[in-house]
């Protein structure tokens, strides 16, 4: 028998076991029927005796569904806690898994872009719904906080501890300020060793600190101290939101065709500053003249060297036996597209045949912008200037910083069984979501009803709980693609990482608010908005400029978790804030 059975079992146990009863409490109080005394009527009421005194109406526990276990102590609503954070936890872990199979067989357009997102946040989204929907205004604004807490703490915990973890176990040596895939000789150094991503991750990261500003909208009225506007802020904040939600759901549909087109344009601009150095090259050095300006005598020259049967013109062949000859072995050059992308900048007559005045104007142009990219700089007794060089280093630089083509893969090839594999992710994101919408609930109230057992604000059990639950299979997912140790799959991890924030910060939000303005609830989370704005732009502007992070910025991140828990208790049970 497995784990997951034997939890099961304990919790069909638990159900039979936790049902209300009744009992006789022996007092010391004469018996008002007159009836013969059962030797204990006259011993005084000893408190002792007492251990718990019976649970009125009002105090005893509602059961979920009519049938589901209900408790008032606290190590039941422990176990309940557990239980249902498990049931959670397959939730997630079975939505996880049936998104990477749709996403085999689909690949990342609109199901990758706008349902697998979505899908992702499902668990989250769920409990902060039934958060708010429970009973009465008052109990929803009661139980809502639980709902709030899960948002901050979800967000907290991925930007904090998995952050931190996923530098920690994807760590590799690091030379000129770049991660070395698949080395760890460095060991912990702090600085030698650590993590790089391409720039697509940066992107995520800026949109993930954008994706704060309803936070800021609805927190406005509070920061003015005002009370008329506040349920006008709700409203604001709300529809800015869904369409947040909808522009990142249409930039995730189009994100891969973006990055195939920035990648070919990349491509593009090797293929240039390859030429470029082969002519400067075989041009002893002497590409310009001493003004700085294209030498087109030298350019016709090299023109006549590469035209090898001199008929005036550089067929595709021609310019096909070129390219093989400077070995572009930096990146995985497609030749026939090179060629025709080469045709299509000098060709300006539009006959496939690219001539010496096409050829000398041509060359003069990708000069000119290797010049502007590149910058200008002397060298000496050359008479030309080492720009070219420049321009290829940081053409090298901006294609790495791309990552590699197989990310913008839109479909995956030989699938084997594809039907039996779409049923198989059909059915695991319908358990996944039917685990999830039946047992958020009872969720919800094990962490409200342990709340007023033991004291402990409910905040804080689902700002530290609750997201253990609905995120480790997200933490477990990122921290073994972590350490994989290359950039590409860092790549993946962190993009993630900021993707799952993004969506807790536009879709669980836009929940939660239209929760809020539905009800006609109060808006009193000014802490837990503000940790959540000092954690994404923390880490937002930490990630978003830089792709390299040495082991040392791991520690940043697990100074944030503690820091905000912190803050949110001083702020609101010191300070009083709300």
């Amino acid at each position: 028998m497995t784990a997951k059975h034997y939890l099961f079992l304990l919790l069909f146990i638990f159900c039979f076991s936790s049902f209300p009863s009744h009992a006789r409490f022996i007092t010391g109080r004469p018996s008002p029927t007159g009836l013969l005394s059962d030797g204990i009527s006259t011993v005084k009421n000893l408190p002792y005796l007492l251990l718990k005194p019976p649970v009125s109406a009002e105090e005893s526990c509602e059961q979920s569904y009519g049938f589901l276990p209900c408790t008032t102590t606290v190590l039941g609503n422990m176990f309940l806690i557990i239980v249902y954070g498990y049931l959670m936890y397959l939730a997630a872990t079975y939505l996880s898994y049936g998104s990477e199979l749709l996403l085999e067989i689909l690949g990342p357009g609109i199901v990758g872009g706008l349902f697998l997102p979505m899908l992702g946040a499902l668990p989250d989204a769920m409990l902060i719904l039934v958060s708010g929907l429970s009973g009465t205004a008052e109990t929803a604004q009661s139980q809502v906080s639980v709902g709030m807490g899960l948002l901050a703490g979800s967000t907290v915990m991925l930007l904090t501890v998995i952050w931190g973890s996923c530098i920690i176990v994807g760590r590799c040596d690091l030379h000129d300020s770049v991660a070395i895939d698949g080395t760890n000789t460095k060991g912990f150094n702090l600085k030698e060793s650590g993590v790089s991503t391409d720039i697509w991750t940066c992107y995520a990261a800026r949109i993930m600190a954008i994706s704060v500003i309803p936070f800021l909208i609805v927190q406005l009225p509070q920061a003015l101290s005002s009370t008329s506007g506040r349920h006008l802020a709700v409203l604001i904040a709300l529809i800015i939101s869904l369409l947040m939600l909808v522009s990142y759901c249409v930039y995730q549909v189009f994100q891969p065709w973006i990055q195939r087109r920035r990648l070919a344009f990349a491509k593009h601009k090797h293929v240039i500053s390859g030429i470029l150095r082969h002519l400067k090259k075989h041009g002893l050095g002497r590409l310009l003249t001493d003004d700085g300006e294209p030498d087109t005598e030298i350019i016709r020259k090299l023109f006549e060297t590469i035209d090898e049967n001199h008929d005036g013109g550089l067929s595709p062949s021609e310019l096909r036996a070129l390219i093989i000859g400077i070995r572009f072995e930096e990146i995985d050059l497609d030749q026939d597209d090179a060629v025709s992308k080469v045709i299509a900048d000098f060709d300006t007559s539009r006959d496939n045949l690219v001539q010496e005045d096409e050829f000398v104007e041509g060359i003069t142009k990708w000069i000119n912008e290797a010049k502007q990219t590149g910058g200008a700089y002397p060298e000496s007794n050359t008479g030309t200037f080492k720009f070219i060089d420049h321009f290829h280093q940081q053409t090298k630089r901006e294609h790495a910083l791309l990552g590699s083509e197989e990310q913008s893969d839109e479909v995956v090839e030989n699938v084997e069984n594809p039907r039996w594999i779409s049923i198989k992710a059909v059915l695991m994101l319908l358990l996944g979501t039917l685990i999830t919408a039946a047992f958020a609930d009872p969720l919800v109230d094990a962490v409200d009803n342990f709340s007023e057992a033991t004291s402990i604000p409910s905040f804080f059990i689902s700002f530290i709980a609750l997201p253990l639950a609905t995120n480790s299979s997200e933490a477990v997912s990122a921290i073994i693609f972590a350490s994989r140790k290359k950039q590409r799959t860092a790549s993946l991890t962190f993009s993630e990482l900021y993707g799952a924030v993004t969506m807790n910060n536009v879709l669980c939000l836009s929940v939660f608010l239209a929760l809020v303005y539905v009800r006609g609830l109060t808006w009193d989370f000014s802490s837990e908005v503000l940790v959540i704005l000092i954690v994404c732009v923390v880490m937002g502007a930490f990630a978003s400029f830089r792709t390299t992070f040495p082991l040392w910025t791991c520690s940043v991140a697990y100074i944030l978790y503690p820091f905000s828990l912190g803050l949110v208790y001083v702020l609101d049970y010191v300070f009083g804030w709300s």
